[in-house]
């Protein structure tokens, strides 16, 4: 049994499988690799609600190879004057170690909590202290359940039915920008501003464009809905003097909308030009065009829904 001094967090994941390859993008973009588990620990801190596939992450106070040596060494740590309360989070499988049902959690976490010098407060606790068991191995520290908030967003005033779902967005905002803090960032193709939304939500400093004025409008009443504030400005890609860090294009894609290969290739070109980072959301393959754009392509996945897909490119 170890008391852990360097980082170390465990992030659990649920996401459905259409969603998968999306979601271990978004993990090689936060942690630098990734896993085929329902789980990824990693030294880096990432608050879990960022991503729409976390479900919770676990600050790792202690770890052991038994329960019993857990509560051996818990008897002399100190919480001081905070409360706390135990979570198994053991509710679902975790890798291959098979889920802990409801009656046998309830029973570890009691177990545990006897073993902790501090007060315990099971309604409104300082501390919630998550126990999590992988491969015969215990950790026990500070958890943070993810908040879902792309799921506040779904109800917009405004929505296209070939818009980007909110879970989507969010992720590809989360792979192109996995550190917010100093990136400015444009999504010059907006549409009514599913991606400005997300990104919003996250903190990143991030402006809208897209050539149709009535969709301009959309989205700015989209993201004025939700309390969030950006400039969105009718125009072209092609019009944009201003120099960015990140560009989130998804290529135009609608039953009214029928763009041609070389207006494609504009889009792409513009984008070389106006940032240099660029992520492209495209129905169709376009690897040809952005290699011919001058771009190098750093990862890649697909999102799918029903017979739909996406690729997701991202490319520096």
């Amino acid at each position: 049994m170890s008391l852990i001094k360097q980082p170390k967090y465990i992030y659990t994941y649920i996401q459905h499988p259409d969603e998968f390859e999306l979601s271990r993008m978004e993990m090689r973009s936060f942690f630098g690799f990734d896993t085929k588990e329902n789980y990824i620990i990693s030294d880096r801190r990432v608050d879990p609600s960022r991503s729409p596939f976390m479900e919770d992450r676990l600050e790792v106070y202690f770890e052991a190879d038994s329960l019993e040596d857990l509560e051996q060494s818990l008897k002399t740590w100190q919480l001081n004057d905070a409360t706390f309360k135990v979570v198994c989070l053991n509710k679902m499988d975790i890798g291959n170690t098979k889920k802990i049902h409801h009656p046998e959690r309830r029973k570890i976490e009691k177990q545990i909590g006897l073993s902790i010098n501090g007060e315990p407060d099971l309604n409104n606790p300082d501390i919630l202290l998550g126990l999590l068991c992988i491969n015969d191995r215990w950790y026990l520290g500070k958890t943070v359940k993810a908040e879902s908030i792309w799921r506040k967003h779904l109800q917009k005033p405004n929505n296209f039915s070939t818009a980007l779902s909110t879970r989507v967005a969010r992720a590809i905002v989360n792979i192109a920008i996995p550190e917010p803090e100093g990136v400015r960032a444009i999504d010059p193709c907006c549409g009514i501003g599913t991606v400005l939304i997300e990104a919003l939500s996250m903190n990143v400093n991030i402006v809208g464009r897209d050539i149709s004025p009535l969709v301009c409008v959309a989205a700015r009443e989209n993201i004025a809905h939700f309390g969030y504030e950006t400039t969105v400005t009718k125009g072209s890609i092609a019009d944009v003097t201003e120099h960015f860090d990140v560009a989130i294009v998804d290529l135009p894609y609608n039953i009214c909308t029928h763009v041609s290969l070389e207006e494609e290739f504009e889009i792409i070109r513009h984008a070389r030009r106006i940032a240099d980072r660029v992520l492209f959301v495209s129905v169709k393959p376009i690897e040809d065009l952005i290699h011919k754009a001058g771009f190098v392509m750093k990862d890649r996945s697909v999102a799918k829904k029903a017979n739909f897909v996406r690729l997701i490119l991202l490319c520096e």
